[in-house]
């Protein structure tokens, strides 16, 4: 083997070193951060691999020897930093149990020749080697304990034995080569890639089946399968049971380079009190363009609230042949969201509370004593309490150094118990807790108040979740939220709370959006849930962001507004769109006929003649909503979610109009009945509206007066002729400006049954005054809310509510009764 193929101090071919040493320097150049990486897990000694970065983990002999590789050994196979493992174990250690821990990946599992060092024998788990290799088991002289390499094919099977033999130099240069190979091929799992998406084939029947039974008939594909079929990979993957996952967000970084594909966003025209189908047509419109047209889509749809599901509304996976399933996990708990929330948000409601009560019964040092205490001996600020002492210009970190007038700022917040603006929150549709007192024990000592519950959707937290970017911006927000005002007139924040590090901690999963599928197997985002009338209405902005990475640049991501035009559509484009930087390509306008005809001046769902549904309905609600959109400069595409007692005439009608209206297209869609098969023509629609030319932008500039943004949206969007302030509503515009806020987004909290602040005026209202009669400010989220109205933040249950049909079948666990 002495020959020029080989250096004559390691007897290592040439090619091989070239070879590792070309591909490191691709490796550099396409990511200068990356560094191929070793763990070594040894006992007492180690090869010095030079060349790359080493993690080594030194282990004891002992009785538990076993379970401490094998936890290792856990740990690493899930390290995305680490490329390659090398086990340095006494034999007794080399168990199979050991070696089945070992992710082949990280090992030999593409390897041509494999040669164990060992004085026994030893059984390799069967998918750690490809057809073809060779195994060697040999008796080492100079080796202790067990190797198992990745020997290059160029080498003959007794070169490789003979050097492995001679000296241990070419041991570590195959180490190395196996680790950047190992790297690379890392790197290559890492890029995007095509999906692979198997659809599940539906069966439609009629009559159509009730939700439950279409949802219950058809069995998902397993989640992990489903997230391999749309690029995921396993460690971006958190599994809630077999049909629903957290995804991680550091999918985000991984396909930062890879474009965004085209944005679609579903909206409606003013509903009737049932609904008119956003979510059901925006399950349908992904299945055809996914299922049928094979076009990568996703859809991106809130959180139900436990509210309207036992309430009046009832769920909210869609209907009939175009739902997110299994509908009964994701109409109940899903994974959790919004018990975090809730809890999160009363949290710190409890914080207020405590903080008036001590401040009112103790004394400064008292306080400073007990906010700043010692143990063991020494004393000093968390890291949330030196926050506060910089914002109060205190550049100090010894809290023996304190003045007592500064120490005085530190511990007083001195909340004005009549300005506190932070509720309580229940996922339940309770009014008898709208307004309750607190704090009558005779425990709490005299400091009683009124305070008010708000549904768990309406909660700051809620809007901040739907809105953060990433974990560092959700807690920064968090952190930002304001609780109230002091006597002297100061916004009291949560983090001046010392609460926020704690609320990231119960939002921390939260905020991971959560993966499920439709009918016919195509991906769903689900996350957030802010209602539309009282909050944003929009899912969050990273599952859009993630989505529209997944998909592919051709692909579609499908999200859902609340409401009509009007309010979720609105808050879309001006408050979401601002947070996010996206821009949508189309809006799908939903209407129905039946909505149309009670515009039309017939009473709430019920049918009339055409002549209401043509000259009123449709030339009224329907032109005023498409014309919103078009403000954005965005194309409309008009979908008619057809029902079973609309006539064809009818159709044809509401077609004819949202096109004259100015509309891209209007298309009739029976996904409800016919899955995606019955959205196909609204998908072609979609598709060639998207790559139309776009002029998108927003209605008013961020930087106009409170009072000039609110006047945009009453006049342009509404229709008002003006608004009108309450004197509480100036007094607050006056103070957020006063506080910096005057150039955050608007987010009217109004009706979602009239274009007016009125519910009882149909059609496209006019010649009205809209009255602004308290302004509000969600400084964490990010926006300003006025409250149009009598806007109530907790709704209230029927006199039949939805939960009097729901129940459970104690022998098979089957629910009944939702939809």
């Amino acid at each position: 083997i002495f020959n020029n193929r080989y250096t004559l101090d390691f007897f290592i071919p040439r090619e091989v070193i070239e070879k590792t040493k070309e591909t490191m320097e691709a490796l550099q150049k396409r990511n200068a951060a990356i560094q191929p990486s070793l763990a070594i897990i040894q006992v007492n000694w180690i090869y010095p691999v030079k060349n790359l970065k080493n993690k080594t983990i030194s282990l004891c002999v002992g009785i538990n020897m076993d379970f401490a590789v094998i936890t290792e050994v856990l740990k690493l196979n899930e390290d995305p930093g680490v490329h390659g493992l090398y086990l340095h174990l006494p034999p007794a250690s080399t168990t199979s149990r050991v070696l089945t821990a070992l992710k082949p990946e990280k090992d030999v599992m593409e390897a041509d020749a494999i040669v164990i060092l060992e004085a026994g024998n030893m059984d390799l788990p069967p998918n750690w080697v490809k057809p073809g290799a060779v195994v060697f088991s040999c008796d080492p002289t100079h080796n202790t304990g067990t190797v198992l390499l990745r020997v290059c094919s160029s080498l003959s099977i007794i070169h490789s034995i003979w050097l492995l033999f001679l000296l241990q130099s070419p041991v570590l240069l195959f180490i190395q080569k196996n680790v950047v190979h190992s790297c690379t091929r890392w790197l290559q799992e890492r890029q995007y890639q095509p999906w692979n998406l198997s659809s599940i084939n539906l069966q439609p029947q009629t009559p159509v089946p009730s939700d439950i039974e279409i949802s219950r008939a058809q069995t998902p594909k397993p989640v992990d399968q489903l997230a391999k079929e749309i690029g995921l990979l396993p460690e971006e993957l958190e599994v809630y049971g077999r049909s629903k996952a957290k995804v991680r967000l550091s999918l985000l970084d991984r396909l930062q380079n890879q474009p965004d594909g085209k944005y679609v966003l579903v909206a409606g025209i003013t509903p009737t009190p049932l609904g008119e189908g956003k979510s059901t047509v925006t399950i349908g419109l992904v299945q055809a363009l996914s299922a049928h047209l094979k076009l990568n889509s996703f859809a991106c749809l809130r959180q139900p609230s436990q509210g309207p599901t036992f309430g009046v509304k009832g769920g909210a996976a869609g209907g009939g042949y175009a739902q997110v399933i299994p509908m009964e996990e994701f109409n109940l708990h899903l994974t959790g969201d919004i018990h975090a929330i809730t809890a999160a948000n009363n949290l710190v409601a409890a914080a207020i509370d405590a903080r008036i009560l001590h401040e009112s019964t103790q004394s400064d040092k008292a306080l400073y004593n007990r906010l700043v205490p010692s143990v063991n001996g020494v004393r000093r600020f968390s890291p949330i309490q030196i926050s506060r002492l910089r914002r109060l210009g205190m550049d100090k970190t010894d809290p023996a150094s304190l003045t007592p007038q500064e120490i005085n700022a530190f511990v007083r917040l001195d909340l004005d118990p009549s300005r506190i603006t932070w509720h309580r929150v229940v996922d339940t549709n309770d009014r008898f807790l709208r307004k309750i007192t607190v704090g009558q024990a005779s425990t709490e000592k005299g400091q009683s108040r009124e305070v008010w519950f708000d549904i768990a959707v309406a909660s700051e937290i809620m809007a901040i979740l739907a809105l953060a970017d990433g974990l560092e911006d959700m807690k920064t927000r968090l952190a930002r939220m304001v609780v109230g005002t002091s006597r002297g007139g100061q916004p009291v924040t949560a983090e001046d709370l010392g609460v926020s590090g704690a609320l990231a901690v119960l939002m921390k999963d939260a905020i991971k959006p959560t993966l499920m599928q439709t009918l016919e197997g195509t991906p769903v985002f689900v996350h957030a849930g802010p209602f539309a009338n009282i909050a944003h209405g929009n899912s969050s902005v990273l599952a859009d962001k993630l989505a529209l990475k997944l998909v592919g640049q051709d692909g579609f991501v499908v999200t859902e507004a609340g409401f009509g035009a009007d309010i979720g559509m609105e808050k879309f484009f001006n408050i979401k769109c601002r947070a996010s930087g996206l821009q949508p390509n189309v809006v799908v306008l939903v209407a129905t006929v039946r909505a149309l005809k009670m515009h039309g001046g017939g009473p709430n769902v019920r049918l009339q003649t055409t002549e209401l549904l043509e000259f009123s309905g449709c030339r009224s609600n329907l032109r005023k909503q498409i014309q919103i959109a078009r403000l954005f400069g965005v194309p409309v595409v008009v979908a008619v979610n057809v029902f079973k007692t609309d006539t064809q005439a009818e159709l044809d009608l509401v077609c004819q109009i949202a096109k004259e209206c100015g509309a891209s297209d209007a298309v009739p869609c029976h996904h409800w009945a016919q899955g995606g098969r019955g959205c196909i023509e609204l998908a072609h629609a979609v598709n060639a509206a998207a790559t139309r030319s776009n002029n998108f932008q927003f209605l008013y500039n961020l930087q106009l007066p409170l009072v000039d943004k609110i006047r945009a949206i009453a006049q342009q969007v509404y229709g008002a002729d003006d608004i009108e302030l309450s004197p509480d509503a100036k007094a607050k515009i006056d103070y957020y400006n006063q506080q910096g806020h005057g150039s955050l987004p608007i987010c009217m909290a109004k009706t979602h049954l009239s274009l007016s602040h009125m519910p009882e005026k149909k059609g496209a209202p006019t010649g009205f005054i809209l009255p602004i009669r308290d302004v509000r400010a969600s400084v964490g989220a990010g926006f300003i809310y006025p409250l149009v109205g009598t806007m109530s933040t907790m709704p209230g249950l029927p006199t039949r509510p939805c939960f009097y049909d729901i129940d459970l079948d104690p022998v098979t666990e089957e629910i009944s009764g939702l939809f």
